[in-house]
């Protein structure tokens, strides 16, 4: 459980109590299905504001240069290498965020689900978590703890 005075507080110190580490900076890896896209732009625009770098595949970079934010393609495990798990192995991304629909694209990031479980990487399965996640990275320095009766006399 996680107690803040807003939602990303109280979800940052959720994810530190689960032993989640979350990255203040370096690469966001996003690849998300289309029906994510319009979603992932505001995820991608409040992560670049944070000074990440933002990292993509083909149709999601694509997506994200036509909505004007900065990115760098990078190839899917299955297009060549260099690619996203040669990324994750020179610690070149921090934090992914990969939503799959196809029973093929599912297969298709299993090396990368696996190279990020090893390498300890704060991964995203849902646009939803996401955007959670991104909330909670303005607060990952924040320690203060919060009596629930202070803040509820706050309201």
């Amino acid at each position: 459980m996680g107690v803040g005075r807003d939602f990303g507080e109280a979800f940052a110190k959720s994810q530190w109590a689960a032993s989640v580490s979350l990255p203040s900076s370096g690469g966001a890896l996003i690849s998300v299905r289309d029906n994510d896209k319009p979603r992932a732009i505001k995820l991608a625009q409040h992560l670049h504001k944070l000074g990440f770098n933002i990292l993509a595949t083909e149709g999601t970079s694509k997506a994200l240069h036509e909505a004007g934010i900065p990115n760098q393609r990078v190839n899917k495990f299955a297009e060549g290498r260099p690619h996203i798990v040669d990324l994750i192995k020179n610690n070149e991304i921090q934090l992914i965020v990969n939503t799959a629909q196809s029973k093929k694209a599912v297969e298709d990031s299993f090396e990368l689900r696996r190279a990020a479980l090893q390498h300890k990487i704060t991964y995203a399965t849902t646009i939803a978590g996401a955007l959670a996640t991104s909330q909670a990275l303005m607060h990952i320095n924040d320690n203060q703890v919060y009596r629930l009766q202070d803040l509820h006399e706050e309201r």
